[in-house]
């Protein structure tokens, strides 16, 4: 039986980009980062909170693709709002991208982050 004095870590479903029409708005007409093995698309949602996608190129096990997502996925539930203001949020993965960690997301997604302007 789970603790109920615990808060829960999870990532609910209303935090992630589900439908294509989502993906499409920011490939669209967000601010576009790209590192060596990844993008970082990104525009503000006027939400309270960021939300994420992400797409996964040129990987093409789908046991490799999925796990690639598990641990992007666990990157943002630690550091949800490491983009400010509130916005969607579209990781772009090319094949070359295998992280091991949510710490390497972390650190392959900070330097790209330092040269955005404060707003």
């Amino acid at each position: 039986m789970p603790d109920k004095g615990k808060a829960r870590q999870t990532l609910p479903k209303g935090a992630l980009l589900s439908k294509p029409k989502e993906f499409q708005a920011v490939y669209q007409n967000g601010k576009r980062l790209r590192g060596k093995e990844f993008s970082l698309i990104f525009m503000p949602n006027g939400l309270n909170t960021n939300r994420l996608g992400i797409s996964v190129h040129g990987v093409k096990r789908a046991v490799a693709r999925n796990r690639i997502k598990r641990i992007i996925r666990e990157f943002y539930r630690l550091n949800r709002q490491f983009i400010s203001p509130s916005s969607d949020i579209v990781i772009a993965v090319r094949k070359d991208f295998p992280p091991d960690s949510p710490q390497e997301v972390g650190r392959a997604v900070r330097p790209l982050l330092r040269n955005l302007p404060l707003a």
